[in-house]
């Protein structure tokens, strides 16, 4: 089987790529902006291939080398605030990469599985009445984030309903782990924590809004889902992915600060608050777990003892 992974330099790329290595034997490909693979793990195991899917010449190409029968499509500009600041970016970025990977799916005539990832941000602005989150609530985002992935949601759908792309959709919720980025809430406080414990900042860690619940789940179980989707899922479906499970993010915090070597202080930071939150959101993924069996293995505890430890390894390497 031959698999291509957009967005194979990020987060859950590299944690995807290293889940299929493991479980299958199937020829990975990744599409990069870089000529080389960012998580050493990967080199020699997984072939780059270079390209920005902005650019839909370069994306036929980077198709017609890897000829896919199955495509996990991940790349897109996926920080919430950066795409207030940026909306235009945002929205014609993840909308244009995707459509230029269906439009050379088609011009090279192949009929790949094709995984397009979104997010639970897509459901928005959810009433009490209406949790937990299943597919068939209405979508009502509340950022430009979220209505790019609802367009690339629709897009997909669309593919599928007018030239029959075998696009599967899902819709995960909150995943973190090791080696994501610290511009999210268990990575942020995570980072800071490390760099107290290592004597280059002040005991003090800065926090936005502590009240807001989410769905969290661990990156690793995440990619054994999007494996399990590709596997099992329906063409032109969709499904929720996520803990069913909702925890404040001040839980969050506090069992990373239990976990930290030297006494910390709190303080808010006005830079970290949204324009818009959504107070609560809980995910029902019943429809996936019917169809796959599919359920979360890791505690979060467990989840953000090796978040830390990962900025941990990471401070002392800058050290």
């Amino acid at each position: 089987m031959r698999a291509l992974i957009t967005g194979i330099n990020g987060f859950v790329g590299g944690h995807l790529a290293e889940h299929l290595l493991a479980a299958t034997d199937w020829q990975l490909f990744g599409v990069t902006r870089e000529p080389a693979l960012a998580l050493p793990a990967l080199r020699g195991r997984v072939t780059p291939l270079v390209a920005d899917l902005l650019d839909a010449a370069a994306v036929r190409h980077v198709v017609r080398e890897a000829r896919p029968e199955v495509v996990f499509h991940l790349a897109a500009q996926a920080h919430t605030p950066t795409s207030f600041r940026d909306p235009a970016g945002t929205l014609t970025g993840n909308i244009l990469m995707q459509l230029h990977l269906f439009e050379a799916i088609r011009a090279a005539e192949l009929d790949p599985l094709i995984l397009v990832v979104g997010t639970g941000e897509e459901y928005g602005a959810v009433r009490p009445d209406e949790l937990p989150v299943n597919e068939q609530t209405p979508l009502r985002p509340v950022s430009p984030y979220a209505v790019s992935k609802a367009a690339q949601d629709l897009l997909a759908f669309q593919y599928h309903a007018a030239y029959g792309l075998r696009t599967i959709r899902v819709r995960p919720f909150n995943h973190t782990g090791p080696r994501q980025e610290d511009r999210y809430a268990p990575t942020a406080f995570a980072h800071q924590i490390a760099r107290i414990e290592a004597g280059l900042q002040a005991p003090v860690v800065r926090v936005g809004n502590l009240e807001a619940q989410r769905d969290f789940t661990d990156v690793r179980d995440m990619v054994r889902a999007y494996h399990l989707a590709v596997l099992h899922g329906q063409p032109g479906e969709v499904y929720n992915l996520g803990s069913g499970r909702a925890v404040p993010i001040r839980a969050i915090l506090e069992q990373l600060l239990a976990l930290s070597t030297v006494p910390i202080q709190v303080e808010p930071d006005a830079e970290r608050m949204r324009p818009a939150d959504v107070p609560l959101i809980v995910c029902d993924a019943t429809r996936f777990r019917e169809r796959t069996g599919w359920q979360p293995q890791i505690p979060l505890a467990q989840t953000l003892r090796d978040i830390l430890e990962d900025f941990r390894a990471r401070v002392r390497g800058a050290g």
